[in-house]
């Protein structure tokens, strides 16, 4: 079993291991520059399990941005009933890709 950890990234908690690719809501930091995670809720090493309460101290998660682009085109549609009135409109979120660097605790 690999090294893995549950952070917690922009109000929502992701499950990564060492190597893995994150696409995630749009965060601030430019490519090629690295994001350290310290709201880190779990680490195991495949022996030992380190539970926070919240987070476990000293713990944090190195990730690098590798892009920001536009997610999937979602259709956002709109009825009412017995006038005739409908609206399509389409939306892509803003997303950024990270890779999970290094795993500290």
């Amino acid at each position: 079993m690999s090294k893995y950890a549950v952070i917690q990234l922009l109000g929502k908690q992701y499950l990564v291991s060492e190597g893995d690719t994150l696409i995630v809501d749009k965060v601030e930091q430019q490519p090629k520059d690295k994001l350290e995670v310290t709201d880190v809720l779990l680490v195991t090493d495949g022996t030992q399990v380190a539970i926070g309460q919240p987070t476990v101290a000293k713990a944090k998660v190195v990730l690098s941005v590798q892009d920001t682009s536009r997610g999937t085109k979602i259709r956002v549609a709109t009825y009412k009933a017995k006038s005739r009135s409908r609206k399509v409109k389409g939306h892509r979120q803003l997303q950024s890709t990270l890779l999970v660097e290094k795993i500290v605790g």
